[in-house]
């Protein structure tokens, strides 16, 4: 099936570079096609899309003017004439039969989003959730569960003044759903696949709220694919809450190609004594930003925010980052490393906020770079502001090239250049690497992030999209 025919295509008009034609055409879209939007979605998702709608209008999409986007230029990628499936024509695709990860002994829970909808439940693969954990489509969920996805979705994302934000909140129509209630604990790792599938350039918007109740724990893996050869923009938002002595992992790992425009934005809501670790790792992409702002909001909270970037041709990856302290008595640790090859481009912006009453802080923030030739480019901006004045805190950021003295000293050693080299760029990365807690998949990103150092695409080779 071509999805020519079952796609509302965009069909804007607007020249490169003029993104005020570019929003007319979506605002035309959604004047046009409101009841349509609203009709394949549900009553919570609906309630404040007409004031995220409002807020776009007001907004525009971000460009370089703004101090938040000055590093990302993403006019050319939302200039493509995009589909949009606006009425949740499935796509003719079964995950559960193409897709099998090849991370020895990972034992996931699996769950696929194709595009932007959520695929249903294969029940024998899940069929041993623990009572009460309830995992799906966030339309379905707040269709049979209202009370409790109304109590959070949007309670983070409708305050943000951001374009693609609020785009999201007028566009979006399904996501991922994750809740584990007070006290329960998974034993494996939720394993959540995006794969996007389309014969036509494809525009995806997804929502995603993940819900721990207190004490509760949980890993959450999110692989970032990409089946055809068309150019892809996603614009992903997802909402977590953790609540009081919950303890919640989250990493997302992007390996899709070169035609793909990843705009993805995380935000995280930390309670009392909570646990979170963030680890955001970008093998293979076109152009991506990924934005995560983490509020602690509670005391003696542990936070660790950490990422990789491997990039090499023109590929472009935008890290920007926002951990805040708003109680006492609380630590938090944040490092991104970068390896720029050919003409890539990186770009690395942290908020580390400590409030007036978040006395005892302990943050340390940290963004290393090596560039491998002088093609490529690093931009980076650290920022710290502190109000309080019993504190630990600090922040650094480096830009170079590989050590030539331990080049020499291995050299001496008979290790050929080559060699030399990724042992190098893996030391660099490695630790990382080490912030993985699930050994499984910290063992096979060191093989991927060892292939990938080499120059080669590391697409997963159990998985049948990517072959």
């Amino acid at each position: 099936m071509n999805n020519k025919e079952i796609l509302y295509e965009a069909n804007n008009k607007s020249p490169k570079g003029d993104l005020g034609g570019l929003e007319s055409s979506y605002i035309e879209i959604y004047n046009s096609h409101r009841e349509t939007i609203k009709l394949h979605s549900s009553d919570v998702m609906n309630a404040g899309r007409d004031a995220s709608f409002a807020k776009f209008k007001a907004l525009g999409f971000p460009s370089t003017k703004l101090e938040n986007y000055k590093y990302t230029d993403i006019t050319e990628a939302l200039s493509v004439d995009y589909g949009l499936n606006i009425n949740r024509l499935k796509m003719p695709v079964n995950p559960y039969e193409v897709f099998t990860c090849d991370v020895p002994s990972i034992h996931s829970y699996l769950y696929f989003v194709v595009n932007d909808g959520f695929y249903p439940i294969n029940e024998k693969r899940n069929a041993d959730l623990p009572a009460g954990v309830i995992i799906g489509s966030v339309s379905e969920v707040s269709k049979s569960h209202p009370e409790l996805v109304k109590d959070y979705f949007g309670k983070i994302s409708a305050d943000k003044n951001d374009g693609l934000v609020a785009f999201n909140g007028a566009f979006a129509q399904d996501g991922f759903f994750m809740y584990i209630p007070k006290n329960v604990q998974l034993d494996k790792p939720v394993q959540l696949v995006n794969i996007m599938r389309s014969d036509v350039d494809y525009m995806a918007n997804s929502h995603n709220l993940i819900i721990l109740e207190e004490g509760a724990k949980a890993q959450l893996l999110i692989c970032d694919h990409t089946m055809d050869n068309v150019k892809f923009l996603t614009n992903r938002i997802t909402e977590v809450f953790v609540s009081d002595r919950a303890s919640y992992e989250h990493y997302k790992l992007e390996n899709t190609h070169n035609k793909t425009t990843n705009l993805s934005t995380l935000f995280i809501d930390q309670k009392e004594s909570s646990n979170v670790l963030v680890n955001i790792i970008t093998l293979h992409n076109g152009l991506t930003r990924n934005t995560i702002e983490i509020d602690v909001n509670g005391e003696h909270c542990d936070t660790t925010l950490a990422g990789m970037v491997i990039g090499d041709k023109n590929q472009h990856v935008d890290n920007f980052t926002s951990i805040i302290h708003n109680k006492p008595n609380c630590n938090s640790r944040e490092l991104f490393k970068y390896v720029l090859d050919d003409v890539s481009k990186g770009a690395f912006t942290g908020k580390l906020y400590v409030a007036r009453d978040a006395q005892k802080t302990t943050a340390f923030q940290t963004n290393k770079n090596i560039l491998l030739n002088r093609t490529a480019k690093m931009r980076t901006k650290p920022q710290l502001e502190i109000y309080a004045d019993d504190v630990k805190c600090s922040h650094g950021a480096t830009i170079g090239q590989l050590d030539e003295s331990a080049m020499f000293y291995m050299r001496q050693r008979c290790i050929p250049e080559k060699e030399a080299r990724l042992l190098l760029m893996f030391a660099f990365t490695a630790d990382v690497i080490e912030d993985i807690r699930i050994d499984a998949l910290k063992d096979r990103m060191k093989l991927l992030v060892e292939k990938r150092l080499r120059g080669e695409l590391s697409k997963c080779e159990g998985c049948a999209i990517c072959q």
